[in-house]
């Protein structure tokens, strides 16, 4: 990687590397090997991992400064660091820093825009009316810099002063200079913070630590006083787990401490600056290239054409020297996906192989051109036969223009060799990784179970194939939906509507008990009592979690069997994933149950060696991750990973689909799987599709 930035001259390199490699230490690796040349590395980092990100940069890189970019305090940070360069005078790239220094920005936080609202001093004028004969005070909106009256201009061609009750009116709608010194009439805010005072600001600031509720926090300010609080919230927050009382001793006892101090780490607090965006700051306010190396952490989140984070990764991509991407899959499938990373990590290339943007700015010509060249593009022409003449018959011919998956093997060459490093876990040998296998097992339904899902299936596959001949669709989804989801909801009774008419299609009352284990149930208790039983935990996936929710049914079904099981939800914050994880494994716990979505990138599930899914959903790319959670580097356990589906059932049919698709991706990547023919696969279906046209077939 360095070679290629450096020796051979490339703005942007990509590290394709299979999950669990440690591409956060690679790119570490190559910030700190090239920190002569590029002083300063800016890293983009999904929110939950902005602080994996500090602390192995912390581990790894000696004596680095790390500033984490993703709180309240970002701007307050951004600042300072303007304000150094303007103390210095200098240009910043002749300024090295004496340390190594690492920038984390959370993807979030970077492409969130600010919120503001006018800002003016009151100016009250002593003015004649009545031809003269009286004098009245008048209010005025001012500059708060050169005190001169905010005028506007006025139908006549002049201008005229804004009075007090019109300024907010007239200058909230667009950000507003002042026409005689030009400083801004505008000032940041917090959103929702504009009638705070600093007193319920610092309250809210306190009760956020743990062990601190209401009465403690009044309590603390009552004794030390808001602004001592805030000093030490805003400039050293370590200062304020020694604060002691007025006889000299500490007033958190040793267990306070420590739980302040883990979360102190993750713990960000200002009071003076609002939410300005960081994207925005860099570009208007720091030197060109101050920050030389940018690295882009899961890079295929950057692919879309119109997303707000896809245009600010570009925009931070152009302030920097270089580019390093991050990414387990480069490709989706689509050659699309390709063409806006590249846009964004080398514009100048793209533009001279003559993908441009047009004279309005859009890419869209340039897209599709790259996808005419590079891409596969489907034609589809429909003929459809009308008696629109008298004397003969007219046809009409409809044709539409639609993308499939496959990216041809000149844009390989010229987009993707040259500057993308592969690695897979396979390829760094010396046994640095356990065993891993997967297991598959098929679960036969009751007699009940299974008469009822026959009734429900044959009905509304009868209905579906109705619908489909009067081309209506809207049905496939609900269909689809219920004959996955019922063999595991089967507790509860189920009622399945149109989604237009809202006409009941189907009833089933519930074939088992809130206490009852159904058969998949009871192999994933025998599997994780099996598994408490060698000393080793269980993490369980669930993708449902929301309006069929099941993960609160399988902890209680659990913990009656005495296994000690938590649920890990969306409210818990992303950033917080991995020390809620690590404080449940502290308590002892046995069993994760969690959606996959939860955990799919990122976090280090180490203590997990066993994972189960009790459902797959349809995302290839959230199995492959989620499946992997647990073999990474670290890891001394063989690990296990179980499928489990309920026999005749739509569920299996989703798991062979899903296999066949995961073999595809192999394929595609350099891994030929166990049947090579796997890679004549070129149909490009979805697996939901793919899944709807094979359970039509089989009720034809």
């Amino acid at each position: 990687m360095c070679k290629l930035l450096l020796d051979h001259g490339e703005p942007a390199a990509v590290i394709n590397a299979e999950m669990g490699t440690g591409k956060t230490m690679m790119a570490i690796c190559v910030a700190a090997v090239m920190q002569e040349q590029l002083p300063r590395t800016l890293i983009i980092s999904p929110p939950h991992l902005v602080y994996k990100w500090r602390r192995e940069i912390m581990d790894t890189v000696p004596n680095a400064k790390v500033w984490v970019l993703n709180g309240q305090d970002t701007l307050r940070k951004l600042l300072a660091v303007r304000m150094a360069l303007q103390r210095r005078g200098v240009k910043s790239e002749l300024i090295e820093p004496s340390r190594p220094e690492f920038f984390i920005l959370g993807r979030v936080r970077m492409r969130m825009g600010f919120h503001w609202k006018p800002s003016y001093n009151v100016k009250r004028v002593l003015e004649s009316v009545n031809d003269g004969q009286d004098t009245q005070v008048f209010s005025y909106a001012s500059c708060p810099d050169c005190g001169v009256v905010v005028t506007q201009p006025d139908s006549d061609g002049g201008d005229h002063p804004i009075s007090l009750e019109l300024a907010n009116v007239v200058l909230s709608d667009n950000r507003c200079k002042c026409s005689h010194c030009g400083s801004q009439l505008w000032t940041l805010i917090r959103k929702g913070s504009a009638a705070k005072s600093m007193t319920d600001l610092v309250m809210d600031a306190l009760k956020q630590m743990p062990t601190i509720g209401e009465k403690t926090a009044q309590k603390l300010l009552k004794t030390f006083g808001e602004e001592l609080i805030s000093s030490m919230l805003g400039d050293n927050v370590y200062e304020f787990l020694n604060l002691m009382d007025e006889n000299g001793d500490l007033v958190f006892n040793d267990r306070q401490a420590a739980r302040m101090e883990r979360r102190l780490a993750t713990f960000e607090f200002s009071i003076g600056e609002g939410g300005y965006q960081p994207t925005e700051f860099i570009k208007r306010y720091l030197p060109k290239h101050y920050f030389g190396l940018l690295v882009v952490d899961e890079g295929h989140e950057y692919k879309n054409e119109g997303s707000a984070q896809g245009q600010a990764m570009g925009v931070l991509a152009s302030q920097c020297r270089k580019v390093v991407l991050l990414t387990g899959t480069l490709m989706g499938g689509y050659a699309d996906d390709l063409f806006h990373l590249l846009w964004r990590m080398n514009p100048a290339q793209m533009v001279a192989d003559g993908f441009k943007a047009s004279k309005s700015g859009s890419m869209s010509g340039a897209t599709m051109n790259f996808m005419r060249e590079h891409g596969v593009l489907k034609d589809i022409y429909k003929e459809t036969a009308k008696s629109a003449h008298r004397t003969s018959k007219g046809k009409t011919v409809s044709h539409r223009t639609s993308k499939a998956p496959g990216f041809g093997p000149k844009g390989i060459m010229r987009y993707v060799l040259p500057i993308t490093v592969f690695l897979k876990l396979k390829d760094i040998g010396q046994k640095v990784l356990p065993p891993y296998q997967e297991f598959f097992t098929p679960i036969p339904m009751t007699t009940e179970q299974g008469d009822a899902y026959g009734r429900m299936s044959r009905s509304l596959i009868q209905q579906l194939k109705q619908a489909l001949v009067k081309g209506d669709v809207t049905l496939l989804g609900v269909v689809m939906n219920v004959l996955l989801a019922w063999p595991d909801c089967s507790f509860r009774s189920e009622t399945v509507r149109h989604p237009r008419t809202k006409a009941v299609l189907c009833f089933q009352p519930a074939v088992f008990q809130e206490v009852d284990a159904n058969p998949k149930e009871e192999a994933l208790i025998k599997l994780c009592k099996e598994q408490k039983e060698q000393g080793r935990r269980t993490l369980v996936y669930s993708v449902y979690s929301g309006t069929r929710d099941t993960t609160t049914r399988l902890k209680n079904l659990l913990e009656a069997q005495g296994l000690k099981v938590v649920v890990l939800r969306a409210s818990v914050d992303a950033a917080k994933r991995e020390d809620w994880v690590m404080e449940q494994v502290e308590r002892g716990i046995d069993v994760l149950v969690c959606n996959p979505e939860l955990v799919k990138t990122g976090l280090d599930l180490l203590e997990f060696p066993t994972i189960v899914f009790m459902q797959s959903g349809f995302n290839v790319y959230t199995v492959q991750q989620a499946a992997r959670r647990s073999w990474r580097i670290g890891q001394k356990k063989h690990v296990e990973v179980h499928y489990l589906g309920f026999q005749d059932s739509a569920q299996m049919d989703c798991l062979k689909l899903m296999a066949k698709k995961i073999a595809v991706f192999q394929s595609i990547s350099g891994d030929m799987p166990d049947s090579g023919l796997d890679v004549l696969n070129d149909s490009g279906e979805s697996i939901e599709m793919a899944l709807a046209k094979k359970l039509m077939a089989e009720n034809a």
